[in-house]
Parts: structure tokens; C-alpha cells; sequence
């Protein structure tokens, strides 16, 4: 790990590149919108988070997209939802509760280990972890200390994921990398890797929570380390960028990278997701037009 280097100004003309895909349209664009609803973790994670407005994600969760503008596009019965519904821990008993009252499976995730921030100690941490799962949590996003990164002390970041890891049980588990903290796409490679060595399911680009998030060149270098990881162990991991993606049309970039870099088997929601508040929102937006012609007013389209 000590020899490892990115080539930053390659990894950027890479990306500058990646802003000018030209998408595509139509019917096809129509079923990559419908693909990114499915790998959507449809997230709230505000201060005045109440039981009534995750009651109301969680609806949103099964119901992501009008159920005439699916007929329209006959996918009414294919069963389209969003990937998971993302809270904190103290809202996840809600979730639980209301998506099990709805009838469907979308599993809950939660945040954890001192989110946003990560500076809490690593009992506190690991408490949190198992409080999420025992209140239903079927997936937990933590957040790794950005100081162990900073000041290069790889194998206590290693041995902090690792102990995360056994506190999620058979929960899922998330590593939110905090790119945007991190200094350098080095030291996101070194961290990319430590946290797949040390268990992940996933990483994950950001909390949403910093001042830069989810960005294509970042993506590059988490994908181009999930590959070699493959590649030397045979595990497929996650990927999961979050914060700062609100287009639909963002979105399908994100999922052409993904195909890009990793393969078609990558775009599925077991290893793909899109943390997002305000995303589906858009998308919805994007499907009514293509169905009906006409821009969607503010009334047309349920709140998430």
C-alpha cells in the first residue's frame, strides 16, 4: 500500500471526458431512469426527521413511480422499487414499521459509527452499529475516522472497519470513505482498499455531508480499486456514490461509468447504489415528460 500512486492529472482528463457522454434517448433512456430508481437508497437524514415524514419515504420507497406512467411504459408489473430507505438510527424502528405495513421487503439502512463526522470514540461507534441492527437495520452505512487517513495509519483504519464489520453481524455494511476530507486520490485508493480488506459490502463516496462529495474523478479511482480487488481476490464489492446527485441525467452517467469500468453484473442494486434525497424526484420528473409530452406541475408527482 506505501507504493501506491494516482496519476491525478490523468484521472482528471479522464473525468472532463465522462461529462461529455452523450446519453441516450428515447425508450432507452426511459429504461436507464427506471434502472437508477432501483438502485436508489432513498435517503432523509435531517435534524427534524419525524415518524410522518418517514412513513411518507417509506411509501415513496414502493410506490417511486406513478403507477399510470408504468402501464405506459408497461412495467407496472415488474415490481420497481427503490434499493433501500436510508435514516438514522433513531428513525430506523419507523422504517421498519412502516415499510412492513406497506407489504414489501425494501431492506432499511441506517447510518452509523459517528456519522457524519466519525470523531466519536470506537466503543461509541461499534454501541451505535448494534443498536441500528437490533432495531431492524438490514444495512449500515459507517463512516470511517478521516484522521487515521490523514496521518497514515493504515492498519488502525483497518482494524477499525474490521471490528465495524463484526459489529454489523449479518447486516450489510457500508464504508462511507468521506472523499472530499480525505487530502488526495492516493489516499483515496489506499482507503478504497483497506475497507474492502477489512470486510465492506460497499464503499461509498460521501456522506452528503462535506463540502465536495460524490465526484466523477473520485469514482474513477474507488471503481479502478474495487476492479484490482476483484481481480486478486474474486469478491465483488459495492459501489455507492452519494451526495450532490440530484439529475436523472447525472444518474445515468453514473450508471454508463459503472458499466464502463466494471461490467454489466456491477448494475444491479446488490452492488450498485445511488445515495440521493432529491434524485427520484427528477427522474419522475423526466418519465412524465417522456410518457405524456408535457412538463410535470408541481401537484402531478407524490412528495418523497
Amino acid at each position: 500500500m506505501s507504493k501506491v500512486h494516482v496519476n491525478r492529472p490523468a484521472v482528471v482528463r479522464y473525468a472532463e471526458r465522462i461529462k461529455k457522454w452523450r446519453t441516450v434517448k428515447g425508450n432507452w433512456q426511459a429504461a436507464w431512469f427506471l434502472k437508477a430508481v432501483t438502485c436508489i437508497d432513498l435517503t432523509t437524514l435531517s435534524g427534524d426527521d419525524t415518524p410522518s415524514n418517514v412513513y411518507r419515504l417509506c411509501f415513496k420507497a414502493k410506490h417511486p413511480i406513478r403507477e399510470d406512467l408504468l402501464k405506459a411504459l408497461d412495467m407496472h408489473d415488474k415490481g420497481i422499487t427503490v434499493g433501500a430507505v436510508c435514516v438514522y438510527p433513531a428513525r430506523v424502528t419507523d422504517a421498519v414499521n412502516a415499510l412492513k405495513a406497506a407489504g414489501c421487503n425494501i431492506p432499511v439502512a441506517s447510518v452509523a459509527a459517528g456519522f457524519p463526522s466519525g470523531q466519536t470514540p470506537l466503543e461509541t461507534k461499534l454501541a451505535e452499529i448494534k443498536l441500528a441492527v437490533e432495531y431492524g437495520a438490514r444495512e449500515i452505512d459507517i463512516v470511517v475516522s478521516r484522521s487515521l487517513v490523514l496521518t497514515g495509519q493504515w492498519e488502525g483504519l483497518y482494524e477499525e472497519i474490521r471490528q465495524c464489520r463484526e459489529a454489523c453481524g449479518e447486516a450489510h455494511m457500508k464504508t462511507i470513505l468521506a472523499t472530499g476530507e480525505l487530502g488526495s486520490l492516493t489516499n483515496v485508493y489506499k482507503a478504497s482498499m483497506i475497507a474492502m480488506m477489512a470486510g465492506s459490502d460497499f464503499i461509498k463516496t460521501s456522506t452528503g455531508k462535506e463540502v465536495e462529495n460524490a465526484t466523477f474523478p473520485v469514482g474513477v479511482v474507488m471503481m479502478r480499486a474495487i476492479r484490482e480487488f476483484y481481480w486478486k481476490t474474486g469478491n465483488k464489492v459495492g459501489f455507492k456514490p452519494a451526495g450532490g446527485i440530484r439529475t436523472a441525467k447525472e444518474a445515468i452517467t453514473w450508471l454508463m461509468l459503472v458499466k464502463e469500468e466494471l461490467g454489466v453484473e456491477w448494475l444491479t442494486p446488490e452492488l450498485f447504489r445511488l445515495g440521493a434525497s432529491s434524485l427520484l424526484e427528477d427522474i419522475e420528473k423526466q418519465i412524465f415528460y417522456h410518457v405524456t409530452g408535457s412538463y410535470a406541475l408541481q401537484h402531478d408527482l407524490a412528495m418523497a
